[in-house]
């Protein structure tokens, strides 16, 4: 996720990093130059012509935005309920930690629970990714603990039950109240909450027919398009075609990039930061050192 400060209007126009550009750069040329093709061969190749007008183009390419309007729309709401949910992660941490910290007999015993949530955090990234969270587990856990965690089918499930192990120690060595178990355990329920969230978004995408009508349609639309235009604008028409390509492969890449939020794409959920913040802000509370890697890229850090 890319995360910059307002940029001025003319550097807007030539920035590169996630506008998406550079992915639709191959078909936007073929586009134009095709359009160009067309422009100079027209009628010279033995009085050869398709004569279209701009009337079925204008139908078409306002049925095409209303479909690329509910495709980015879905997308769009299924990337902030992801940010919600993470954000959620970060609450309701914080509230563990907090009521570990004031409302037990050991507030010593909150470092453990605190290492548990943060293997948690960053398990739940790397479930999310698909990748190995075995080197950031070490960084809080036993190797046991660690082992356990990452030989689960559900990784980020078993390190939350170790946050409710926590709990269900702490209260059979009666240094919790057992009047205030529901509040830790409503914490955990919203981790919970947030974890299955997170994998129906990862687990369940936008029907792929969608995709494929979208996708061949503004393909069709775009070849199809310097027949319309010709007649109409001349010489112009590669130009204009262009222009009109962009923004149709350009709002379909973004939508297929943001539907799956938890990718590495620059213009998805900064992960990695995420998990680092919430570590970070837990071990303040409890006045201890950060144990994993900041993140690297300035622009991938959230503020």
């Amino acid at each position: 996720m890319i995360v910059r400060p307002p940029l001025h209007w003319l550097r807007m126009l030539f920035v590169l990093r996630g506008s998406i550009l550079l992915t639709i750069a191959p078909q936007l040329i073929a586009t134009t130059v095709f359009a160009i093709v067309v422009t100079v061969l027209h009628g010279a190749i033995l009085s050869w012509t398709v004569s279209l007008n701009f009337v079925p183009f204008s139908l078409i390419g306002l049925t095409l935005a209303i479909f690329l309007g509910f495709r980015n729309s879905t997308s769009y709401a299924r990337y902030w309920e992801a940010r919600t949910l993470w954000g959620m992660l970060l609450i309701e941490t914080r509230a563990l930690t907090r009521q570990s910290l004031t409302l037990t007999r050991a507030p010593q015993e909150t470092a453990p629970l605190v290492a548990k949530l943060c293997a948690f955090a960053h398990t739940l990234r790397h479930q999310l990714r698909r990748t190995d969270p075995r080197a950031d587990l070490q960084l809080f856990l036993s190797n046991a603990d660690a082992e356990r965690i990452a030989q689960s089918r559900f990784p980020a499930s078993t390190a939350l039950m170790m946050c409710s192990e926590w709990l269900g120690d702490r209260l059979r060595r009666a240094e919790i109240e057992p009047a205030i178990v529901p509040s830790f355990e409503r914490s955990i329920a919203q981790l919970g909450a947030a974890l299955g969230g997170c994998e129906r978004i990862a687990n369940t995408p936008i029907p792929f027919t969608y995709s494929v009508i979208i996708h061949r349609s503004i393909y069709l639309y775009c070849f199809w398009l310097p027949f319309g235009l010709l007649s109409s604008i001349g010489s112009m028409t590669p130009v204009i075609v262009c222009i009109i390509a962009y923004t149709f492969f350009a709002l379909e890449a973004l939508g297929a990039e943001i539907e799956d939020p938890f990718g590495t794409a620059p213009n998805d959920l900064a992960l990695h930061a995420m998990s680092y913040m919430i570590e970070s802000s837990l071990l303040e509370m409890i006045d201890e050192p950060i144990r994993s890697v900041k993140p690297e890229a300035k622009d991938f850090i959230l503020h």
